[in-house]
């Protein structure tokens, strides 16, 4: 007996050093966060849920011998999917430019500025018809045939980092569903220093077309966005504008639309705390294609947030956001929320 124990031993710690030579480096991170959200919205009834989100991701990376890195990574858990396995994969050349392959986003997207917003997990619902946007990069489709290309830093100039993005369609039929075949996208960021101040610029364009097979849209997918983030110590204070239209909603039949954005946001920390204020107002003319609709949807958002470092990678959050909408000019799902919980990063 003893002597299967040493050899099934010996068995598995060859096994394992085998393993360990032959495979690429892998890594994983996430987060488990959970809370309670309390939704009152204007002329409903107020509710109350657990809301979960707990990510688990694994990341893959090897370097060859002439210096190219090659990564990817899949998530395994997720709490709307239960797993993700779309990421392509990222060459990282010695240059310090990177080429994503396959999935690779748009990268008009890329390069949206970040705006400070509520870190929790609340939100007032609203009817699936007021397609009104409330973020930056609404207008930046893409297919799963894609690449995307990341100039090194300082191109061009110091601190001019940009993007450029295509793909192509898969070649399936067109159905009664707006399909996106293919898009072309370009983002750049600048960085740079005022005395103090850390100024981050940011804008993107991209274009889409797609397809299906009743009624054409007249207009396909195009929009473009810029933002501005500037961070004097402890203080980050961001704007942003996008502009575009969206073809393939749901609403009026196989129907585009025309939006605008604009949003800005504060976050500010002390020790421990971390404090969030956000704005966002969008507008959505939605309408059969080629025409105009004499009534705009709208959202006007309003977040906040505390948060408080209780631990190395855990933070209690309490959130809140106001809401007011309209559908097609008649006012709609008006309501406040808050959210109390936890986020545990590992």
């Amino acid at each position: 007996m003893k002597k299967e124990l040493l050899m099934g031993t010996a068995l598995v710690s060859t096994l394992g050093a085998a393993s360990v030579a032959e495979a690429v480096t892998a890594s994983y991170g996430g987060n488990h966060q959970t809370g309670m959200e309390f939704d009152s919205p204007t002329g409903g009834t107020d509710t109350n849920a657990q809301i979960n989100d707990n990510n688990f991701t694994v990341s893959l990376s090897e370097t060859t011998d002439g210096g190219m890195t090659i990564s990817s990574s899949f998530k395994v858990m997720d709490e709307n999917t239960k797993e993700d396995y779309d990421a392509g994969f990222t060459l990282a050349f010695t240059d310090g430019s990177k080429l994503d392959v396959l999935n690779a986003g748009n990268a008009s997207g890329s390069h949206a500025v970040s705006i400070p917003s509520s870190a929790g997990a609340e939100g007032v619902a609203n009817t699936s018809t007021n397609v009104a946007p409330t973020g930056l990069d609404f207008a930046t489709g893409s297919t799963a045939f894609g690449v995307e290309y990341h100039t090194a830093a300082d191109f061009l100039a110091d601190g001019l980092t940009a993007s450029i993005s295509i793909s192509t369609d898969s070649g399936a039929a067109a159905t009664s569903t707006y399909r996106t075949d293919s898009h072309v996208a370009i983002g750049a960021t600048y960085v740079t220093d005022l005395g103090d101040t850390a100024l981050t610029i940011g804008g993107g364009y991209s274009t889409t077309d797609g397809s299906r097979d009743g009624t054409m849209p007249s207009d396909d997918t195009a929009g473009m966005h810029v933002g501005l983030s500037a961070v004097t110590g402890d203080l980050t204070v961001a704007v942003g504008f996008a502009d575009g239209s969206v073809a393939g909603v749901s609403d009026n039949g196989s129907d585009e639309y025309t939006a605008e954005v604009v949003s800005a946001g504060v976050k500010y920390v002390t020790g421990d705390l971390t404090f969030n204020v956000g704005i966002a107002s969008g507008e959505a003319d939605d309408h059969a294609n080629g025409g105009s609709d004499g009534d705009d949807d709208s959202q006007d958002v309003t977040s906040a947030s505390v948060s408080y470092a209780v631990a190395s990678g855990v933070t209690a959050i309490l959130g809140y956001t106001s809401t007011e909408s309209s559908d097609e000019g008649s006012g709609t799902d008006d309501g406040s929320a808050w959210y109390i919980g936890a986020n545990m990063s590992f």
